[in-house]
């Protein structure tokens, strides 16, 4: 099932969300001072490909620096834009499933240093 889940979710959104966290990851990369902000977007857009059967487990505490800068500059606009779309999808009975996945990006996109995607 979450196969067919993930088939849906790439065709239906999720290579679109994927290539635009890629693109701004690369224009991250092009300042040495964004290398590490762009590596996290690139974790993000490997989940965005594949969300469904995947955790997201979070480590504030390994790199508390560097989540709060990210929080500050980029993590709180992301976050809210995957809770706007979570709630979007759970209008209808059959978004939930993928109201759920956003608000897995939300909670990377939130605190990403040190968290891990398994």
């Amino acid at each position: 099932m979450k196969t067919f889940a993930n088939i849906l979710w790439f065709i239906f959104g999720g290579f679109i969300s994927a290539i635009l966290y890629f693109l701004v990851g690369c224009l991250l990369y092009l300042t040495i001072i964004g290398i590490p902000f762009a590596n996290q977007l690139f974790k993000m857009a490997k989940l965005v490909l594949k969300p469904f059967g995947t955790n997201v487990k979070l480590n504030f505490a390994k790199h508390p620096i560097a989540n709060t800068i990210w929080v500050i500059f980029f993590g709180w606009e992301f976050a809210i834009g995957h809770l706007i779309s979570a709630l979007l999808f759970f209008v209808t009975i059959i978004g939930i499933p993928f109201g759920l996945q956003w608000v897995k990006f939300a909670k990377l996109a939130l605190f990403p240093f040190g968290a891990r995607v398994k």
